[in-house]
Formats: structure tokens, C-alpha cells, sequence
């Protein structure tokens, strides 16, 4: 009886104050009200960590969010003509030569690469300078007093025993409902019948499924949210990126077919909308993923695609290099940017440390995802540009509103080794400043 009574409570507090919310896309503002609550806390927790450790003369350790070493943003040649000059009384404005100095630099920048390298600290969690009451985000968790031992076991006892298994349930219910409905909608013949009920399934089953990760989405310039026949490029830091924009417009989405439990959701969503599912010996075609590219954007009656050009997840501190593959296309690109604060939880998916299933279960046992969505003014290829400076453009724009640092490599690093042509590139420079270039030898 008693145990009937808590199931009726707990089906009716589900549905009127989450279900209920989703369908209709309503905030009661409790998540809001939670996350300040936490700030507070967290605050209190960081004060009392540093307190205490100075009491015991403790070093508090702290990251360095710019790297150890202090790097001036000069060229090969200035810092080479800087380190001749310190040693050398010869007129650097003479024909340039080689010279043993010049070892020095070279042996240098390998050095300063070996101790902070900016590209494989990407392929790593954000490193907090407060302490969020997770052991797995701050180095400098220790016993300080026992109240804040008491905060924290209080903290592991409200995140498992209540949050996570009201979170693996929302989960579930958003994931199961997705599946059952889109299936159903899929029946439906094409129209605008068909078209309206699998928009509003889509948005209600990825608004459950961003309660279930108790994520707070603050979105910015909504009247530039993407619109049909567009491609919407976004930097990529986690898997619920997908969930994060898809719970505030649908889209078309782009992946290879898996099976299991995932290739189940695919059949079921392509049923019910135009997504673009490539088999694996598809995906190598880069013609053939064009095409199908080309063709859905044609038609403007289609949701807009999205794409995560980077391939790979980054730590949510930079934007990697962009695939130029959907900048080839010629169609009109929709810019987002994605940031978000590690202070609740860190989303970023360590994919050669985690697997998904364990990736999910940290995600449901955090505080909260918090996380801000920018979207930015369309943009088109110009005049005279090629893919790739289309697709720098563009990440540059994507790095600069979302306080992202901009990076040139590829994120294909996370798993491959440098490509000869970068290594090839630094070597051209410096031959370029010993020989001089074509027109400076035809000249003299």
C-alpha cells in the first residue's frame, strides 16, 4: 500500500513538474535557483580549503589557465635575429646565413613544447581554481575540518542516492519516448502533418532529456538560430552538444549507423525526420557524403544540418582546426558557439579515458551541466575564398564570442601523430629566411 502511494507521488511530481514543463517548454525556475545555491556553496567550500591550508602552511595549488611559460607572440625570424643579436656584434642587416645560434632556438621551442604544450592539454579536463565539492576536479582535495568533510560526504549522498536515480529515470523516459513516438510518426504519410508532430516529439524528448542531466542552457540571439536549407557548424566539447541545441530547434543530424541500442534510436528518428545516416563504408566517400550534403540543403523545406566540423571532443578552452568538407558545400552557414562552466560539472567526454556509458553516469552524478549557446550571424563564403579560410573564418568567429582560444591544429592529434606537412612548413620558413624567396635571389 505505503509502497504504492510513493510510486503515485513520485509519477505525479514527474509529470507536472518536469514532463508536463518539456512538452510545453516552461521553466519553473527551480534549476536556476539550484545553481545559485550551489555558487554559494562552492564558494564557502573554496574559502574554508584555503583558510584551513594556510593554518597548516599547505600550498594551495592553482592552474595556470595561459600556460607556465610566457610566450611573445614574435615570428621564426624575429626570435632568431634576437638571439644573434645577443651574441654576435655582426651586421644583421647583411645577406643571412646559417649560424650555430641559430640551433638555440629550435632547441628551445622543443623544450617550451615538451613542458606546456598547447594542443594535448586540450584532450584533458578543465582544470577549476575552486573546489565543487568532486573529488574529480580539484587537486586540492584533502581533510581540512570536519565540517566541510560532513558537506562533502552530504554532497555524495544527495548526488547518488537522489539525483542520479531521478536522472537515469528522465533518461530513460526521454530516450524511450523518442523512440515509441518517432516509430508512430514514422507511419504517418509526408506532409505537414507529419512534419509539425515530429518537430514537437524531437523538442519534447530532448527537453526531458536535458532535465535529466539537470543542464541550465542560457541561449543568446535567438533571431540568429539556423534556419532550413543552412548548415549549422558548432564547436564540439561533448556528446549532449547535440542534446544542448536540439532541445532549443530540431535539426537535420549527420552520423554513421551504429547498432545496439543507438542504431535503434537512428531507425526510429529517420522514420520520422530527414536525417542523414552514412554506413561505415560511406563515410571515407567524401564525394558521396557531399552529395547527400548538397542535396538536403537544396531543399528548403528540410531542418538545417548539423555538423561538428572539429570531429573529436575538446576540452571546452579552444576551437581546433575545422574539417573543410562542410565548407565546401556553398551553402549558408549557421555559426554557434558553446561554452560551458565546469563549475557544476565537467562536460567534456575524455573518449580515449572514457567510455560512454561511464561518460554519461559521471555526467548524471555532477551537480549540474551549465552551459551558454551564442548564436551568431550567418555567414557565406566570400568572394574568392577557399573552403579552408571559409572554415577558419568562421571558427575564429565561434572562438572569439565564446571566450575559446583558436587554434590552427588538428584535433585529429587526440589519437594521430603531427602530419610531415607541418613539420615541413617550419622548415620552408627557415630556409626562406637563409636563401631569401625567388624574387629576392633574381634580384641580387
Amino acid at each position: 500500500m505505503l509502497l504504492g502511494i510513493s510510486f503515485t507521488v513520485w509519477v505525479t511530481l514527474l509529470l507536472v513538474f518536469i514532463i508536463v514543463p518539456a512538452i510545453s517548454g516552461v521553466s519553473f525556475g527551480i534549476r536556476r535557483l539550484y545553481m545559485k545555491t550551489l555558487l554559494k556553496i562552492f564558494e564557502w567550500a573554496t574559502l574554508r580549503i584555503e583558510r584551513g591550508a594556510k593554518e597548516k602552511n599547505h600550498l594551495i595549488y592553482k592552474p595556470n589557465a595561459n600556460g607556465i611559460i610566457a610566450k611573445e607572440p614574435t615570428s621564426l625570424e624575429e626570435e632568431i635575429k634576437e638571439i644573434r643579436r645577443s651574441g654576435s656584434n655582426r651586421d644583421l642587416g647583411a645577406a643571412s646565413a646559417f649560424e650555430m645560434s641559430d640551433i638555440f632556438y629550435f632547441c628551445r621551442r622543443g623544450v617550451e613544447t615538451i613542458m606546456d604544450d598547447e594542443v594535448t592539454k586540450r584532450f584533458s579536463a578543465e582544470e577549476l581554481e575552486s573546489w565543487n565539492l568532486l573529488t574529480r576536479s580539484n587537486y586540492n582535495f584533502q581533510h581540512i575540518s570536519l565540517r566541510l568533510t560532513v558537506l562533502w560526504g552530504l554532497g555524495v549522498l544527495i548526488r547518488y542516492g537522489i539525483l542520479l536515480p531521478l536522472r537515469v529515470t528522465l533518461a530513460f523516459t526521454g530516450v524511450g519516448l523518442l523512440v515509441f513516438l518517432t516509430s508512430i510518426i514514422g507511419l504517418l504519410p509526408n506532409g505537414r502533418m507529419k512534419n509539425f508532430l515530429s518537430q514537437k516529439v524531437h523538442l519534447m524528448c530532448y527537453r526531458i532529456c536535458v532535465r535529466a542531466l539537470t543542464a541550465i542552457i542560457t541561449y543568446h540571439d535567438s533571431e540568429n538560430k539556423p534556419k532550413n536549407g543552412g548548415i549549422c557548424v558548432a564547436n564540439h566539447t561533448s556528446p549532449i552538444d547535440v542534446i544542448i541545441l536540439a532541445s532549443d530547434g530540431c535539426y537535420a543530424m549527420v552520423g554513421q549507423i551504429h547498432g545496439g541500442l543507438m542504431g535503434v534510436i537512428q531507425r526510429s528518428m529517420v522514420k520520422a525526420c530527414p536525417h542523414i545516416w552514412f554506413e561505415r563504408s560511406e563515410v571515407k566517400d567524401r564525394h558521396l557524403v557531399a552529395k547527400r550534403l548538397s542535396d538536403h540543403v537544396e531543399d528548403t523545406t528540410k531542418l538545417p544540418i548539423l555538423i561538428f566540423p572539429e570531429g573529436t571532443c575538446i576540452n571546452n578552452t579552444s576551437v581546433m582546426m575545422f574539417k573543410k568538407g562542410s565548407f565546401e558545400i556553398g551553402s549558408t552557414v549557421y555559426p554557434v558557439a558553446i561554452k560551458y562552466d565546469p563549475r557544476f560539472g565537467d562536460a567534456f567526454w575524455n573518449s580515449s579515458k572514457f567510455g560512454m556509458v561511464n561518460y554519461l553516469l559521471r555526467m548524471m552524478s555532477s551537480w549540474a551541466i551549465v552551459c551558454s549557446v551564442w548564436y551568431l550571424p550567418p555567414m557565406s563564403r566570400e568572394e574568392g575564398e577557399d573552403a579552408v579560410q571559409f572554415a577558419n573564418r568562421v571558427k575564429a568567429a565561434i572562438a572569439r564570442q565564446g571566450g575559446l582560444v583558436d587554434l590552427l591544429w588538428d584535433g585529429g592529434l587526440k589519437r594521430g601523430k603531427v602530419k610531415d606537412t607541418f613539420k615541413e612548413e617550419q622548415q620552408k620558413l627557415y630556409s626562406k629566411m637563409l636563401v631569401g624567396t625567388p624574387e629576392d635571389r633574381s634580384r641580387s
